[in-house]
């Protein structure tokens, strides 16, 4: 996320976001802290929590790095993750997201997927508290839904997050008194023209490069700008 503060307080609403040191990151990896919109009887607010879910009942937090998806057709019913489907959904804003694309030759091509209108993304997530037993501080983590994808992305991957679709999708998703069992329809693939998508180097391979070139396309064929709109004749 490269968006201001103050970027992030008009677009989703929030009455709150003291605490929140929101730097530029090109490159945001499993267990480092993302912005979060999330509900609270003041309003919508901002946190700061670490990226990969941290089950309340967890003995050891490096299990984090293994949830920082759950899969939006089984997160309400998986142990790890139903509790937050019910009480703890969440918002993680985002400029765009990064997949891999297998090649021919057996290595994998990132690509740089964001709105075609270059509009903030408003990904699903859950998120929970963990309470650190060695220091006895709580942490508070997320995960990010995914779902299949949609024809744009299926050449790349058979993943993609949930994002959802416009600020009635998030007012549903935030509202703590929106049955869960009601929100499958907001969990879907999000529209195919609304993206574009364009390789970028493989220094995001890396988590110790964070820049931002990182974001930027490749030169000649391989920086080619593509759009989910499909072709006409």
């Amino acid at each position: 996320m490269t968006r201001s503060l103050e970027d992030l307080m008009l677009r989703f609403d929030l009455q709150d976001a003291s605490g929140v040191d929101l730097r530029p990151n090109y490159n945001t990896a499993p267990g480092q802290e993302v912005a979060v919109v999330h509900p609270l009887p003041v309003g919508r607010v901002l946190s700061q929590m670490r990226w990969g879910l941290i089950p309340s009942w967890a003995k050891d937090p490096a299990v984090g790095y293994r949830m920082i998806n759950a899969r939006s057709e089984t997160a309400a019913e998986k142990p790890s993750f139903r509790s937050a489907f019910r009480r703890r959904r969440c918002i993680i804003p985002a400029d765009g997201f990064f997949e891999w694309q297998k090649t021919p030759g057996g290595t994998k091509q990132p690509y740089l997927i964001s709105s075609r209108d270059q509009q903030i993304m408003a990904l699903a997530g859950l998120w929970e508290t963990w309470r650190d037993p060695e220091s006895d501080e709580d942490v508070e983590s997320v995960t990010i839904l995914t779902t299949s994808a949609n024809e744009f992305m299926a050449p790349v991957h058979d993943r993609m997050p949930v994002i959802l679709v416009d600020t009635g999708a998030e007012s549903r998703w935030l509202d703590p008194d929106s049955d869960p069992a009601t929100l499958g329809d907001l969990l879907m693939q999000y529209p195919a023209t609304r993206l574009q998508m364009h390789a970028v180097s493989t220094d995001v391979n890396s988590t110790r490069n964070n820049h931002a070139d990182l974001v930027k396309p490749l030169g000649g064929a391989g920086g080619l700008l593509l759009d989910g709109i499909p072709d006409r004749e």
